[in-house]
């Protein structure tokens, strides 16, 4: 089964998977800022592309599974804003370069090799001084916290964003927890946070 096919079968039986509200560290950290021309890259079912979209940014958010865009536009739509909901495949679908000045990745995990490839198309899709913004599961999340991929090679951790994004101007690098309730398991998710700004030149 495809990566769209999977997606889609997840989209299609559990509704809102993560809700409908924008995640709770992009409405902190990103909250207030002038609009801009933003990249939401894996965008899911647009609950962050919408939010932004009320902020005032001209949004393009991209998924991979045709449900959660269709999904994504439909609340787009109920919430009154507009938003370029783009479905394609993230390995094979470039951004134009130097068109945003706000990429985010919201939990858009991958094994390394994968990785490095959406990161290197985030940089080439920042504007010089434009910012990228990721929130995804720590490496810690796997022994010590809730949910999130089992598979340590699609976990993140600071060194791991440094690297990538080797030359940025950070803004903020840093594990946080985030509370979080499964079931009757209730604890705290462990996530990191890459806050960064693309050199001018």
């Amino acid at each position: 089964m495809s990566q769209r096919d999977l997606w889609n079968e997840r989209y299609e039986q559990k509704g809102h998977v993560w809700g409908a509200a924008p995640n709770q560290f992009v409405a902190d950290r990103l909250a207030g800022l002038a609009p801009r021309r933003v990249l939401d890259f894996g965008s899911g079912q647009g609950r962050n592309a919408i939010w932004l979209a009320q902020q005032g940014h001209a949004v393009t958010a991209v998924d991979v599974s045709d449900v959660a865009t269709r999904q994504a536009a439909d609340l787009a739509k109920e919430a009154g804003v507009t938003a370029d909901f783009v479905t394609a495949d993230l390995a094979i679908w470039d951004p134009p370069a130097e068109a945003f000045e706000l990429v985010l990745l919201a939990y858009l995990h991958a094994p390394e090799e994968s990785r490095k490839a959406v990161h290197g198309k985030a940089k080439k899709a920042l504007v010089p001084g434009g910012h990228v913004f990721i929130i995804a599961h720590h490496r810690d999340n796997l022994t010590e916290g809730i949910g999130g991929p089992p598979i340590a090679e699609m976990l993140f951790d600071e060194e791991m964003l440094a690297v990538d994004f080797a030359g940025f101007e950070v803004v903020e690098n840093a594990r946080v927890l985030r509370p979080v309730s499964q079931g009757d398991v209730a604890g705290d998710a462990i996530d990191v946070i890459f806050f960064a700004r693309k050199p001018q030149s």
